[in-house]
Order: structure tokens, then sequence, then C-alpha cells
């Protein structure tokens, strides 16, 4: 019985380290995309395939999912 509760409480913990490590790439790529002048496009991945883009719209895309990660840990912690 306590190793099937340490067993959870460990994957618990591993979500929230992946969630943490997710958080913080998306952090990184909001800044570095901001430190590129208006006029350079970026290269944003969607499934297998790399779509061009303005940075405007590579920021708000990475702000979105920047957002949804930061829900999902909230949803853990409350958990």
């Amino acid at each position: 019985m306590a190793a099937a509760t340490a067993t959870a409480a460990a994957k618990e913990v591993d979500k929230k380290m992946e969630l943490m490590k997710e958080i913080r790439a998306h952090e990184v790529a909001i800044g570095e995309l901001n430190n590129l002048p208006p006029s350079r496009a970026a290269y944003q991945k969607t499934c297998n395939i790399f779509f061009r883009k303005n940075i405007k719209s590579a920021v708000t895309s990475e702000q979105k999912q920047l957002d949804m990660a930061k829900a999902r840990l909230q949803k853990l912690d409350q958990a």
C-alpha cells in the first residue's frame, strides 16, 4: 500500500517537473522571439512541418502554449 502511494507521488512530481521544464522552454522561446527584429521571419513547428510566420504571431502562439502549460501545472497543484 505504501509503495503504491510512493509511486503515485513520484509520478506526480515527475509530471510537475516536466511541466516546469515546458514552461521554462516557452518563456525562453518568447524571450528569443522578442529579441528578433520585426522584419525577420520565424519558423514554427506544427506537427512535423515547419511554417514560416511573422514574429508577432509566433510570440502569440508561444504565449498561448505557455498559458495552457501554466493552467495544467496549477491543476496539478490543486489536486
